[in-house]
């Protein structure tokens, strides 16, 4: 059995979490931390942390994560470059999966996204399109912009410089390098993603729509049970999958 500890357990993601779990005799929820509660009071009794907190707190969790040599699953998404290079710090200490979207389905759109990108080159324009509930803090969603970056990756461009974040009167024509990202907010869309590849006389759309948060709960709790029983290192769902 897996113990595991849920930081941001009030959230919405970590009530999904609580009530997965409660399905599955393979895991045990030792730990329901939130806005207040400390986690060091009950980190020795997990075996790992899984973090849908908020995008501040998660490099100081990960740190005592570190300390109590702790797995974790970090769904946090947003985070600053200086907290992410203090998450990656740690990662020689303990084994991490951190992954803009644990949902296998979103996993695959990744692995097709990739493939579409290798397979049709230079010729289309890429377009990344997202939307979300409208409670949602972050624009765009941590998904797009791991779409994003492997679009830019396969064409071997750096996204910050190749990146356009929606538009608005007179900008010209679109340029050939450019990668369009427009993020969408309204009633209580789970998450849609959706990569257009726009090429002369043809157009492919790559998407991928949730339902449910159970999607992506049940994916982190898989990785759960996967990072438990690996060496220190940082790995993302396409590990825990076996796409790579």
């Amino acid at each position: 059995m897996t113990k595991i500890i849920i930081t941001g357990s009030k959230g919405r993601m970590g009530r999904t979490l609580i009530a997965c779990t409660a399905h599955n005799p393979e895991l045990q929820v030792v730990g329901q931390i939130d806005v207040g509660d400390d986690l060091q009071t009950v980190i020795a009794q997990g075996e790992v942390v899984i973090d849908f907190s908020s995008h501040n707190a998660t490099a100081g969790i990960a740190a005592l994560c570190a300390r109590h040599k702790k797995a974790m699953v970090i769904g946090t998404t947003g985070q600053s470059d200086a907290d992410k290079s203090q998450i990656t710090n740690v990662k020689s200490q303990i084994p991490i999966v951190l992954a803009s979207n644990y949902s296998a389905g979103v996993n695959t759109l990744f692995w097709l996204t990739r493939k579409a990108a290798e397979i049709l080159g230079d010729g289309f324009d890429l377009e990344v399109l997202e939307m979300h509930h409208r409670m949602k803090k972050d624009a765009p969603s941590g998904t797009a912009t791991t779409l994003a970056e492997i679009l830019a990756a396969v064409r071997k461009q750096q996204l910050n410089k190749v990146i356009r974040h929606g538009r608005a009167g007179i900008v010209g024509e679109r340029t050939t390098n450019e990668i369009g990202m427009h993020s969408l907010r309204g009633g209580d869309v789970v998450g849609d993603h959706t990569v257009i590849f726009a090429g002369n006389g043809e157009r492919i759309e790559l998407t991928h729509k949730a339902s449910s948060r159970e999607t992506f709960a049940n994916g982190a709790l898989r990785a759960a049970q996967w990072v438990v029983k690996q060496k220190p290192g940082l790995y993302d769902m396409q590990d825990v999958l076996g796409l790579k």
